[in-house]
């Protein structure tokens, strides 16, 4: 009995060739690409036929038709999986997902050591004043260097939001820096998150007692503008806010008059409402804010290893193999049944 031929498509949004190549040494794995700017006939074509579909998690890059919500997989009957090309997965509606029997993945802990490690330069960058320092030097002469003088985070405290792969990873290297680090993680016991190198408080007890506040959590109902006015509010007089996880898990707007006040001394932000913000975001035009443009991942080895890994799993998956990122857990069993069923 000749095998049925299993199609993956993709678009044509930048992504490693490690994907590409990963793909290539299964024989029985095909790839199709979709341009994202081009006729809608030739994507959806490609898309109605597919197995499993490696969506792009960038939600601002990625045209919202093209998101994997019921109306797309209503086009796509014979869809077995849904693989997010990132530890996020914003592109994707999981319960839509897990009702048409659709597995979704993301590569969760590929491009963790990137992360962590610009998580840390936005900690010196604020504390330190450095982009304070850059601008003004390039458009100043004669000031004291006293005027930029910033603060070592040697013996400060670091609170995370979330200690997962990245959590754990700017744990170590806080604590490489001499800095005390408490977390909060309402998947973890306090008995983990201690083994992962945190000492393990409550929410409220973590804005108290940080000097800065680091997101490392998913964006989802339970987390959508948890850092609000009050909860900046919350924070110490001083305090430096830093996120690399997810753009609406904080209030902009407060955030702005967080910093405005005074009560913030500063923050380190990756992630945005819109990305990249636009121009006369009043975040932007803030000294004591170092902005960067969702690129806290985007680096040569991290993008390569998220691609390798997004690959060997979605192999792996389509062989019957249980994937070892499975966002909607509960749908396996109806996923098994399907799968027999459309690739025999």
């Amino acid at each position: 009995m000749t095998a049925i031929q299993k199609q993956v498509v993709r678009s044509d949004l930048w992504i490693d060739r490690a994907f590409d190549e990963g793909l290539a040494g299964a024989t029985d794995v095909s790839l199709a690409v979709f341009p994202v700017a081009g006729d809608p006939s030739v994507a959806w074509d490609l898309l109605s036929a597919a197995h499993v579909y490696h969506i792009s998690a960038a939600k601002d890059e990625l045209p919202q038709p093209y998101f994997a919500r019921a109306e797309l997989l209503a086009r796509c009957p014979n869809l077995l999986c849904v693989s997010a090309g990132g530890a996020g997965y914003d592109t994707v509606d999981v319960a839509a997902c897990t009702a048409a029997g659709v597995a979704v993945v993301n590569q969760a802990g590929g491009n963790a050591a990137s992360v962590a490690e610009h998580t840390l330069g936005l900690m010196l960058g604020v504390s330190r004043r450095m982009i304070e320092g850059d601008r003004r030097m390039r458009r100043e002469i004669g000031y004291a260097r006293e005027d930029v003088m910033g603060h070592e985070i040697r013996g400060y405290t670091v609170g995370l939001v979330g200690i997962g792969h990245i959590g754990r990873r700017v744990a170590a290297l806080a604590r490489a820096f001499g800095m005390d680090v408490i977390a909060t993680d309402p998947y973890l016991s306090a008995e983990e998150i201690e083994r992962r190198g945190a000492k393990p408080v409550t929410f409220e007890e973590l804005l108290a007692q940080s000097d800065f506040v680091s997101l490392h959590c998913p964006r989802d109902q339970s987390t959508l503008k948890m850092m609000n006015a009050e909860t900046f509010g919350r924070m110490k007089t001083g305090a430096i806010f830093i996120t690399t996880a997810r753009g609406g898990i904080h209030d902009e707007a407060a955030l702005v008059q967080a910093l405005t006040s005074g009560h913030l001394a500063g923050a380190g932000i990756d992630v945005w409402d819109q990305e990249p913000p636009p121009l006369d975001h009043p975040l932007l035009a803030m000294d004591n804010v170092f902005a960067t443009f969702h690129v806290a991942g985007v680096t040569h080895e991290g993008r390569r290893n998220v691609a390798t890994i997004s690959a060997e799993q979605i192999v792996g998956l389509l062989a019957g193999e249980r994937p070892p990122r499975l966002i909607n857990p509960e749908v396996w069993p109806e996923f098994e049944k399907r799968r027999k069923r459309i690739l025999g």
